[in-house]
């Protein structure tokens, strides 16, 4: 069986927007943290893989859902703006991923 190439996993960019939240998310997901981080990252998994990044599996099936739960618990009724305000940060970052790799 020939031998398949391992590529190592794309490290997180500092210099886009949102790597705090995507760095963060990263490392909870391999810590098997359930954080607004973690579960932003989780939804956004298909991207993040699609450009080069390692993202563990999320320990909930719909972290959509887990995320707004938690925001709720926390937040009141700001859980809906601060959801989006997640996805903004975390589209932020794979936006500037993919210009980069466009050049």
């Amino acid at each position: 069986m020939p031998r398949m190439a391992r590529v190592a996993p794309t490290p997180v960019r500092l210099d886009f927007p949102g790597h705090e939240i995507v760095a963060a998310g990263l490392d909870d997901l391999a810590a098997g943290r359930q954080s607004e981080a973690a579960l932003v990252v989780a939804m956004a998994a298909p991207r993040l893989r699609r450009l080069g990044l390692h993202v563990p599996p999320s320990p909930v099936d719909v972290p959509g859902h887990r995320l707004y739960d938690l925001l709720a618990q926390d937040g009141g009724g700001s859980a809906h703006s601060r959801y989006n305000a997640l996805i903004g940060r975390v589209v932020s970052y794979a936006r500037a991923a993919e210009h980069a790799t466009a050049r």
